[in-house]
């Protein structure tokens, strides 16, 4: 066994540690009763804004590929719309081509009095999408694997999807920010190779033809990718783009630290960061993270000051040094900060450092992958960042 094998299996059994001791922590929280941050005040009224609430039938825009009971779910939320005479349900089913926008859109010219995302992070990202500057609330039906968004507005993960559907329905109204991420350059990252057994036949062109050009985006169209959670360049994106569907089905979002194993030798990134009007900070680090919220899965707190409705996205640079020593310094930072200890000491080998902004870019040496709410998106020189306060309506306890 070689010694960066052995380094790797240490680091995986430290990670493990500090999932199970997040785990406590949330477990503790949740105990005590304690709420999201930014969400402890009353619900947003009707009328509120001046505008009028919609009052049309709920929708469900739901990814079939998530669930093996889409039936069920499609009876019990009749059932529930029944018992709070409300208007028969809509029910939109995602497909790969369109992962969910294209469904909310059509609820929202229906009507809909609400949209409930019921998938993984991609579909609530592509609902909310549609529904981001709306009068017309989102609500929540995970189903996926990280299913952050849902943690951070401290929904009830754990209470059954019953308790989940009876919250999306009625649930208070908070408006949210969104974060909004514009790639330089952007290189979508390449598509999974087909199974070895597909045999597709060979193509074929008519003669004369020419070759099929793929869809190119209007160079007056913009390239913005919505997040909810958070957005990042450097290790946390290569962790990301490592992490297979079939592993995520298998293993849950522990998957994200096993993948994550891998990348620890990984070469630090070299950009520029400027937020609003600031001078230019150059750094070298491990990964670049932009927050709207700061809760990961185990109950662990990446960026305790962030705050999911304060207006500001919050700004994490992580780097470690000294190998395995800093990984582990880095874990045990992260875990005190879940109960509220903050250890700021120099020379330490695994640092976090934070900023806030509302308009951040951000200039790489060399193309870095960049992820969003969990998903890959390619590799990019260059990103802009900006937060869109208030711009979205979610349902919750």
């Amino acid at each position: 066994m070689t010694w960066e094998q052995i380094v790797s299996i240490l680091a995986l059994v430290l990670a493990v540690i500090a999932v199970i001791v997040g785990a406590l922590v949330l477990h503790r929280l949740s105990q005590a009763r304690q709420r999201v941050p930014g969400l402890n005040g009353a619900g947003r009224a009707d009328g509120e804004t001046g505008e009028e609430a919609p009052s049309g039938p709920p929708a469900i825009v739901i990814n079939p590929t998530k669930t093996t009971e889409a039936e069920a779910i499609r009876i019990l939320v009749g059932e529930l719309c029944a018992e709070l005479a409300m208007p028969e349900p809509l029910w939109l089913e995602t497909t790969a081509e369109d992962p969910g926008h294209g469904q909310a859109r059509s609820a929202l010219e229906q009507g809909a009095s609400v949209v409930v995302a019921a998938g993984g992070d991609g579909t609530v990202r592509a609902v909310a999408s549609a529904l981001a500057g709306t009068r017309t609330p989102m609500g929540l039906l995970p189903m996926g694997t990280g299913n952050l968004l849902a943690r951070n507005l401290d929904l009830p993960v754990e209470s059954g999807t019953r308790s989940l559907l009876a919250t999306a329905l009625t649930g208070a109204e908070h408006p949210i920010d969104l974060g909004w991420l514009t790639p330089d350059r952007l290189q979508p990252p390449e598509p999974p190779p087909p199974p070895e057994d597909e045999d597709t036949g060979p193509e074929v062109t008519a003669p004369g033809a020419a070759e099929p050009e793929p869809p190119r985006r209007a160079p007056d169209e913009p390239d913005e990718h919505l997040f909810l959670v958070m957005a990042g360049v450097g290790f946390d994106a290569a962790m990301v783009a490592d992490t297979g569907e079939q592993m995520k089905a298998r293993m849950g979002w522990f998957a994200y630290f096993v993948a994550g194993v891998r990348h620890l030798h990984r070469r630090k990134v070299r950009l520029t960061l400027t937020i609003g009007d600031g001078q230019p900070i150059h750094l070298k680090l491990r990964s670049l993270l932009f927050a709207n919220c700061g809760r990961l899965p185990g109950g662990m707190v990446l960026l305790p000051d962030a705050e999911i409705d304060d207006g500001w996205l919050d700004i994490a640079a992580i780097d470690t040094r000294g190998g395995l020593i800093g990984w582990a310094s880095l874990f045990g930072k992260v875990v005190l900060q879940g109960v509220g200890v903050r250890r700021e000491l120099r020379g330490q080998p695994g640092t976090i450092e934070f900023w806030r902004g509302r308009e951040i870019a951000v200039r790489c040496e060399q193309p870095g992958p960049i992820q969003v709410d969990g998903d890959l998106i390619g590799e990019a020189v260059g990103l802009k960042i900006r937060v869109q306060p208030g711009g979205l309506v979610v349902r919750t306890r």
